[in-house]
């Protein structure tokens, strides 16, 4: 791994409540989540020797401080910690994330305290890349198989996939390793968009967006239904008619559909050739998630921005109830577990195609997708990554999209650090910008 590093052991974690007001432009807006202010549980780790981990858990507003107080719940298993060991064996530091019998009630493995397991794994990530001096993504697939699997945890899904089996799935990419990190520096990694289809805009606004993303080089369009019927045929049809017939049309239901109710209405958008139904109905249902795929005539069905944890995904790949996986950044306990679910995947050939969109999220899944194609799947079919043009201005490091597609990092750590005036300015209650609007609505 080179030279040692020297950051030694962590000495403190402080958490900020991050709130921006998106809401207010409907920016996010879907059939289930109609008002969302993007937000971020924030934490930072602090060493002896003065480096930092930023980390975040996504939310849209109410209930990020319960996120906030899940992290601060957890210092006892952070604080104090030696980070040389942690970086020697983070697989087994990621499982005593997991450890505290109390807590653990609490999920186990999901929910708020998974996510805020996540959020410190995830700091423990950033750190190290700042510590190396290397972006995330590099920092990993730098890694030998044998340190990578060190890395991750395969508990509960082991019937799926050894420790013999992933080791091997990693072996198997190592040949190619330099020439695909040649590849995405000079071409970078496909992205859709889903900035052209939040419910909340109006149809003029629709198709100069989805013109625009065309004209941009995007993969791909994103376009949120599931409120009305008659709306969604209308909407599809504003959309397909700017993008053309050849670009791919996805569409994303955001949960908001029973199984027969998912079946009837992707049936009926069926003229409009979506190459992608998301979360048709319950993220938990796995048997109602291979219903649907079995009455859509070839449409391919994705879930699991709100999958919760690695096994649910174990049961949703091994079944075939969906096509397309798709990991999110903060609903995983981090980049361990995603990576884990990454591997799961490409032993059963499915392509993960990451969410993305709310604050941070774009920052952190470019450094994960890199990561699977460099050093697990080796390939870039069917796959690409969701792009959301809004809050990237706030990130000391934010992602960048050339040519639709993202270009790989090359600052040390996760681009997840905020700049310290955003922090400030958006902290909730306290912040300017909330404390204005708090005087304004009284």
């Amino acid at each position: 791994m080179g030279d040692p590093l020297v950051a030694n052991s962590i000495v403190s974690l402080t958490v900020s409540d991050i709130r921006f007001p998106t809401s207010e432009q409907q920016v996010g807006s879907d059939a289930t989540n109609t008002d969302p202010d993007y937000s971020a549980a924030y934490l930072i780790l602090r060493t002896a020797s003065g480096h930092e981990g930023h980390g975040l858990v996504f939310t849209i507003g109410r209930g990020n401080d319960l996120c906030c107080k899940a992290i601060e719940s957890m210092r006892h298993l952070v604080v104090g910690r030696d980070f040389d060991e942690i970086r020697q064996d983070f697989g087994r530091f990621w499982n005593d994330l997991q450890s505290d019998s109390q807590l653990r009630w609490l999920g186990p493995e999901k929910g708020v305290v998974h996510m805020a397991a996540g959020a410190i794994a995830n700091a423990i990530w950033d750190l190290w890349g700042r510590v190396a001096g290397k972006p995330v993504w590099r920092l990993v697939c730098e890694m030998s198989s044998e340190e990578l699997l060190k890395c991750l945890n395969l508990r509960y899904v082991s019937d799926v996939l050894s420790h013999s089996e992933a080791l091997e799935l990693l072996r198997e990419q190592e040949a190619g390793t330099a020439d695909r990190i040649r590849l995405l520096e000079a071409r970078g990694y496909p992205a859709y968009t889903t900035s052209a289809g939040w419910l909340g805009y109006d149809d003029a606004k629709i198709a100069r967006l989805c013109r625009e993303a065309r004209d941009q080089g995007f993969s791909a369009i994103k376009l949120k239904v599931g409120r009305s019927l008659e709306d969604d045929v209308r909407r599809c049809r504003v959309a397909r008619e700017a993008i053309g017939p050849d670009m791919p049309l996805m569409i994303d239901a955001n949960q908001a559909w029973e199984v027969d109710q998912a079946i009837h209405w992707i049936r009926a958008l069926s003229e409009f050739e979506p190459s992608i139904v998301e979360e048709p109905t319950s993220p938990d249902d796995v048997l109602g998630h291979l219903k649907v795929k079995q009455a859509i005539n070839g449409i391919k069905v994705a879930t699991g921005e709100h999958c919760q944890n690695r096994v649910l995904f174990k049961q949703f790949i091994e079944s075939g109830a969906i096509d397309v996986v798709q990991v999110d950044a903060c609903r995983l306990a981090g980049l361990n577990e995603m990576l884990t679910v990454a591997l799961i995947a490409a032993k059963y050939g499915k392509p993960v195609v990451p969410h993305a969109g709310g604050v941070g999220l774009c920052e952190y899944v470019q450094h994960f997708s890199m990561i699977d194609f460099v050093r697990i799947s080796g390939s870039l079919e069917e796959r690409m990554i969701e792009y959301v043009d809004h809050l990237h201005e706030h990130f000391e490091n934010p992602c960048r999209i050339v040519s639709g597609a993202y270009m790989p990092p090359e600052s040390p750590g996760f681009s997840i650090k905020m700049l310290d005036d955003s922090r400030a300015r958006y902290a909730y209650p306290d912040g300017p910008e909330w404390q204005q609007r708090n005087a304004g609505a009284a």
